[in-house]
């Protein structure tokens, strides 16, 4: 925790205070001064920090993160002159713009044109429209890394919590082809991409959660390198789901990903730490692939897969491979409670597994604790049932690690049968974990769901380079949040519950939420792995 923010001082400073101190102006980065003169800019102190900023932090060991072009050209006082004097499209005036990856935090204005960022000035600029977004703060658009599908309603929920990119890096559920064609003819208003469903090809193949031959594992491949060819940014298997599932498949996966330069997403093993299997093996595994294979490995919820009860034990021993120069992140979701379907293999001997008891279920959409009748029943129907096996300890010590990112793990479906995160995961984040228990500042939140996702996939995918910032050249997919009043409404009682704060939200530089209330503006476009 921040020492300033401990008194109060830092995150609660009026940034109008400091406008006067100098003019600045920011014009086209991509091609004239870019980030690099927004981190000559002065921004809030880090001085007594008690951990890196995670902006100073590279996510991954093996690579460097890539921001929009440092330019050192000058702009003549005639050319800033008339950039100030451009007619924007649109202006974002008066808000507390914050960019995780260049540190920068000041209240400025931004001019758009078109879906991109040009101009960033402590001028006051023209617009033919104009967003008043004073007492907000401006933010990159929100990317949930770990997502499912859209269905053309729960991404509606999305936006009403700030996210501008939903990533099915869970699964497409799709041939990938069949995922884009599926997902456009939604119109959705959030960008969309996913990676490779290790579990549906197995279906598509008839081999379901078995032991696969030689020829099938073939074939699997053969679907999966179809998908990545088609555009797919990542591979995602499950051990724990496919329960025969061979590390020897997991690697032939590994060395794919590393071929195309995608992440490997990883479902661990095991969620628990018992007999059965323990916490240590199943982290060991994805090591020992991304080890042999030099891939990327990103570990999914580790709070429910993995660090359950032993977080700390989890992150140093991820750390300790990091250290090693293995290319490993992991993320979570900001809840103390996990949810998956009744019939899952995962409530086989779920006493033993998680030392918890049917009093710690929860038919998702009702009211109260289960019974063994109940949840007998709800496990027979393969209801969505959550189970509060996880430690508040869990969440705030993985906040606390720079390279573990925020998903919400789900997307909400009509029936509401799903978890809360599906509505609530980001604006969670900001109001209990930044403002009420002050376990992440401000900006080092936003980092976890804005630029750390997007330095995730940047390295095989340019389109999210332009995502993730809040800098000229970048893409128009920005938040504006009230940090007073960000809050998430959504329960296990009641999921379809859209979360309180977010007042605007832009995709493509066309407003999708204007002033707390959803829009019919669908511009959310493809985020594809770059097809030479």
């Amino acid at each position: 925790m921040n020492d300033k923010q401990a008194s109060g001082d830092s995150e609660n400073e009026d940034p109008s205070k400091k406008i006067g101190r100098r003019g600045f102006i920011v014009t086209l980065g991509f091609g004239v001064a870019a980030s690099a003169l927004l981190r000559k800019l002065p921004g809030k102190s880090t001085e007594g920090t008690q951990k890196p900023s995670l902006e100073k932090i590279s996510l991954n060991s093996t690579t460097t993160s890539t921001s929009l072009p440092d330019v050192s050209t000058s702009l003549s006082n005639e050319e800033m002159r008339d950039e100030i004097e451009t007619v924007f499209e649109t202006v974002i005036s008066g808000g507390r713009v914050i960019d995780p990856d260049s540190g920068f935090d000041e209240i400025a204005n931004i001019g758009i044109n078109g879906d991109s960022i040009r101009l960033i000035s402590d001028t006051p600029l023209n617009g033919n429209s104009e967003i008043d977004a004073t007492g907000l703060v401006v933010a990159p658009g929100f990317i949930d890394v770990l997502s499912y599908p859209t269905n053309g309603y729960g991404e509606w929920y999305k936006i009403a919590d700030g996210v501008t990119a939903n990533l099915c890096m869970h699964g497409i559920d799709n041939p990938m082809e069949k995922f884009l064609e599926n997902t456009k003819s939604h119109n959705p208003p959030v960008n969309y991409g996913g990676a490779v469903d290790h579990y549906q090809h197995r279906k598509i193949l008839g081999v379901g959660i078995q032991r696969t031959t030689e020829n099938q594992r073939r074939n699997l491949l053969e679907l999966a390198e179809r998908d990545l060819e088609a555009g797919a940014i990542g591979i995602h298997q499950q051990p724990e789901y496919t329960v025969d599932l061979q590390k020897s498949e997991i690697i032939d996966h590994g060395h794919l990903a590393t071929k195309y330069n995608v992440p490997l997403c990883l479902h661990l093993r095991h969620s628990y730490d018992k007999a059965f299997g323990s916490q240590e093996d199943a982290i060991n595994e994805a090591l020992e692939v991304a080890k042999e294979t030099g891939c990327s490995i990103h570990i999914e919820h580790l709070n429910s897969t993995g660090g359950t009860g032993r977080m700390r034990e989890a992150i140093d021993q991820i750390q300790k491979a990091r250290d090693e120069g293995l290319s490993i992140t992991a993320c979570i979701y900001p809840y103390t409670f996990w949810a998956t379907y009744g019939g899952s293999a995962r409530f086989d001997n779920f006493q033993e597994k998680f030392d918890i008891s049917f009093g710690d279920l929860q038919e998702v959409g009702k009211p109260d604790r289960m019974t063994e009748e109940t949840f007998s029943i709800a496990r027979s129907e393969n209801k969505l049932i959550a189970a509060y096996a996880m430690d508040e300890e869990d969440i705030t010590e993985a906040l606390s690690s720079p390279w573990v990112l925020i998903g919400s793990d789900s997307i909400l479906e009509k029936p509401h049968n799903n978890h809360p995160r599906s509505a609530g995961c980001f604006s969670r984040l900001l109001s209990n974990y930044v403002r009420e228990q002050k376990v992440l500042s401000l900006s080092d939140a936003l980092a976890k769901i804005t630029i750390l996702p997007a330095r995730l996939l940047e390295q095989s995918s340019s389109s999210m380079r332009l995502r993730g910032r809040i800098q000229p050249g970048a893409v128009a997919d920005i938040t504006m949040f009230d940090p007073k009043n960000i809050s998430d409404r959504a329960d296990a009682s009641n999921p379809a519950q859209e979360s309180i704060g977010i007042v605007n939200v832009m995709v493509s530089g066309q407003l999708a939420r204007s002033n707390n209330k959803n829009n019919n503006v669908q511009s959310g476009v493809p985020i594809l792995r770059d097809i030479l």
